[in-house]
């Protein structure tokens, strides 16, 4: 029986995010795992009209949504990722990562990390969060500055 049996792909559907799948992919075919991705959509804040008019923000909720399905869809078609194993959801990235892993009891959670420079030191970056708090073992993928 392999360690890892079913993998979480977690991807902010930035250029690196093909490279990373790449990886992940090779690891889950090396494994004979599944692969799964997710890409969270952190919820547009409510808009507070200002007097005299309101502030509109640039795009929708279901907008960014919708561009992240279409995004992850061509991501998971590259990497040979049936639909059935790609989600978007609309959360917290750090909590909504956690609890997929969980849901789907995944093994391994693949993300992408890159080196903290000045005031992103103040910041608990998400991989950070995901290696503390996940219910597995979670492979950073180092990517370049």
């Amino acid at each position: 029986m392999a360690v890892y049996q079913r993998i979480l792909l977690a991807v902010d559907l930035t250029p690196d995010s093909l490279s990373i799948g790449q990886r992940a992919r090779a690891l889950a075919a090396a494994l004979d795992a599944e692969l799964r991705i997710i890409n969270v959509v952190e919820p547009v804040p409510p808009v507070v009209p200002i007097p005299p008019d309101g502030v509109v923000p640039l795009t929708t909720q279901a907008e960014l949504v919708e561009l992240a399905q279409e995004q992850i869809g061509t991501l998971a078609q590259d990497l040979g990722v049936p639909e059935t194993r790609w989600s978007v959801v609309v959360g917290t990235i750090k909590d909504e990562i956690v609890r997929a892993a969980a849901d789907a009891k995944v093994d391994l959670i693949v993300i992408g990390s890159r080196e903290r420079h000045a005031l992103a030191f103040l910041i608990k970056p998400t991989e950070d969060v995901v290696v503390r708090r996940a219910p597995c073992d979670v492979l950073a993928v180092r990517l370049p500055d």
